[in-house]
């Protein structure tokens, strides 16, 4: 078994060339010649064409405005974190020690941008009709159905009506910090229900990371 057979098994391809795996694994941080932002870059364009098409295919009579809005809830970072945590993805990154005691192989950045690394390296591998093949597996594999309705859910309300039903009471969310730069900078968010923690999550703006983990909590509380 090569280190990566079970990872392979799950995308259902087997590398011919080891070092494009190695290079998709590698976070910056890890410190060699190369890492993986070069094919996150090539594998993020590959994604949009994919599912662009897909969706396409798949809702004919669907205008331009709706297959961007249903296109835009499957192409982002919560997306892939998604697929790459069913995967497994974290547990094969290769990531400073830094990184590593900072729970890198949890954080969506990390993981979304090495799913996009890793359709990118099997983009240059194998063309554009193999990767298809395995982007539109993982797709239908990670969400139950596809469509705007279902994709763009409200989980904080959705949350919030399961809470009062079992519980009698709704989740507060709390910041607990806020970090980078002004331009760049991410939130993180946890629920508290009856006094204790029940779910935390990282995003881009308050809004974002609320939506995370109140998701992440649904699915501890069903």
């Amino acid at each position: 078994m090569t280190q990566y057979q079970e990872l392979e098994e799950r995308l259902n391809y087997s590398f011919q060339n080891e070092q494009l795996i190695i290079e998709a694994l590698t976070h910056k941080s890890y410190k060699k010649p190369y890492n993986n932002e070069r094919l996150e870059f090539l594998g993020d364009a590959v994604l949009d064409l994919i599912v662009g098409e897909f969706l396409f295919k798949k809702f004919p009579t669907s205008d331009e405005g709706i297959l961007s809005k249903t296109r835009a809830s499957l192409v982002n970072e919560n997306g892939f974190t998604l697929i790459a945590k069913r995967i497994n993805l974290g547990k094969y990154l290769y990531l400073s020690l830094a990184e590593e005691n900072n729970k890198g192989r949890e954080k969506s950045s990390l993981l979304s941008n090495a799913f996009e690394a890793i359709i990118g390296a099997i983009y240059m591998e194998a063309g554009l009709k193999v990767v298809e093949t395995i982007v539109i597996a993982l797709l239908k594999e990670t969400h139950a159905k596809i469509d705007l309705q279902s994709l763009s859910r409200d989980y904080k309300t959705a949350l919030q009506e399961l809470t009062q039903s079992s519980h009698g009471i709704t989740p507060t969310y709390e910041l607990l910090r806020s970090y980078g730069p002004d331009h760049q900078k991410e939130f993180e968010i946890a629920i508290i229900l009856h006094g204790e923690t029940i779910a935390t999550a990282q995003g881009k703006s308050k809004k974002e990371a609320q939506q995370k983990a109140a998701q992440i909590a649904l699915e501890k509380l069903r």
